[in-house]
């Protein structure tokens, strides 16, 4: 029986233990859900591994408290290579649960797909590891090791600040960090580029307190009419982002993301236009990208005829590699006092910085992995950047420079990641389960 045969003949497994997975509500915040639910997570993937031959694995607690599953398993060959498998058990919370249209933590089957929160970010990938060493058996040939963090959605660094504490512990020749995704399904890729970002808050004060707008309006400064002006430079008219000394003309080299599938994808409305004058690819992944995620000013409902006193915004910077996010952080705080209007007080606020990303591809990982892909799709692996900022990249890069890290895994746009209604096609975690033991037997014959 080859392997295709032997993971078809899983997949009654794979969803079995996917909708387990599903059914623990391991959201790492205690404010929203009991710590409890992470623990289980974790046990439950430990329980997994341990029954494929990891004997050592065990829980390592992080400095945000969170628990990693860390365990490894060796083949009979010592001269073989080493490769990292990663995956991440924490998810997101469901957010608005009556935007739901099955139970978030029940997985659950419509039109071919099994929705659930975390079905593709990231416990299907958790099973996808676990199908591709089953379908292997006894003939993994090379040495594994494994990470599997529990608090990636979080963002608050745990495994990042475990890793180059523990270099030895996690030391591979190749890292597969399973937590990315396709171009669409039936389309292989892997993500060699992830853009880095800066999260500011801004301020902006003009009075000490709200004024009457009939008796004061038209001589006294708006707190909300100067950050609505500085705002609205940071764009031009075409939508490219602008902020004085931030080059944003380059261009993307891989895959092109075609733009009627990028409407579909992003949910625009008929007539909504595509920002920038550059394709879809440069604008997501070559070049600078500001979104303005909140602004604190009174409500509609229940305002005043007053002038606002201040106001705030809180805003976002993806960068592309090549840009490193001090910099980006100084031209954007730069680019704000520099517009402020009416003498106005700008306090800038710095509340995350993340620095880009861009893989290696030349090396023997990918060389395998590209075959793999082609075996298990018949078409060819595409390159891909992403918008998303995974940090443990760059701490995995820095504490491993020699080790190739490649982004996979069984997500595509279609799984709406992050959002409601999150669902993974399983016909993708059949074929990534695929690629990862084809990888595994190719990478073994072609690492040197």
């Amino acid at each position: 029986m080859d392997l295709r045969e032997r993971i078809s003949g899983l997949m009654p497994q794979v969803r079995e233990e996917l909708a387990e997975l599903v059914a623990i509500k391991s959201v790492a915040d205690p404010r929203q859900y009991p710590p409890e639910e992470c623990r289980h997570a974790a046990d439950w993937v430990r329980t997994k591994f341990r029954e494929l031959g990891f004997a050592d694995v065990d829980l390592e607690e992080t400095a945000d408290g969170s628990l990693a599953v860390v365990g490894s398993r060796n083949c009979p060959n010592p001269q073989a290579p080493t490769v990292l498998l990663y995956a991440h058990y924490d998810v997101q919370p469901p957010l608005d649960d009556t935007a739901w249209q099955t139970p978030p933590f029940e997985l659950t089957e419509k039109d071919g797909r099994w929705y659930g929160r975390g079905t593709a970010d990231c416990k299907g990938n958790i099973v996808a590891h676990l199908t591709a060493l089953r379908a292997l058996d006894d003939e993994v040939p090379v040495h594994l090791k494994l990470v599997v963090e529990g608090s990636e959605e979080q963002g608050t660094g745990g495994l990042e600040a475990f890793v180059p504490d523990h270099a030895d512990l996690l030391r591979a020749d190749a890292i597969l960090v399973c937590d990315t995704g396709n171009a669409a399904v039936g389309r292989p890729a892997a993500t060699v580029s992830l853009r880095g970002m800066v999260n500011v808050v801004v301020t902006v004060q003009a009075l000490t307190s709200e004024v009457h707008s009939g008796m004061f309006g038209g001589a006294a400064p708006d707190a909300l009419a100067a950050l609505v002006a500085m705002l609205a430079t940071l764009r031009d008219s075409a939508g490219n982002t602008t902020i004085d000394g931030l080059d944003n003309t380059d261009t993307w080299s891989g895959e092109p993301y075609p733009p009627e599938q990028f409407r579909v994808d992003a949910g625009l409305l008929d007539t909504a236009r595509l920002l920038g004058d550059g394709t879809v690819s440069d604008m997501l992944w070559a070049r600078p990208a500001l979104t303005i995620l909140a602004i604190d000013c009174p409500s509609v409902l229940g305002s005043a005829a007053a002038i606002a006193p201040r106001a705030r915004a809180r805003l976002n910077l993806r960068i592309p590699p090549g840009l490193h996010p001090e910099r980006a952080q100084q031209a954007l705080i730069e680019h704000l006092r520099s517009v402020a209007p009416w003498g106005t007080a700008v306090d800038i606020e710095l509340e995350a910085a993340g620095a880009p990303f861009q893989a290696r591809t030349d090396g023997p990982a990918y060389r395998a992995l590209g075959a793999a892909m082609q075996d298990a799709y018949g078409r060819p692996m595409a390159l891909l950047g992403q918008g998303g900022s995974i940090p443990l990249c760059n701490v995995f890069a820095d504490t491993y420079p020699d080790a190739e890290i490649v982004l996979m895994g069984v997500e595509e746009p279609q799984a709406l990641i992050h959002a409601p209604n999150e669902s993974v096609d399983p016909t993708e975690i059949a074929a990534m389960s695929l690629v990862e033991a084809r990888f595994l037997q190719l990478y073994a014959t072609t690492h040197s």
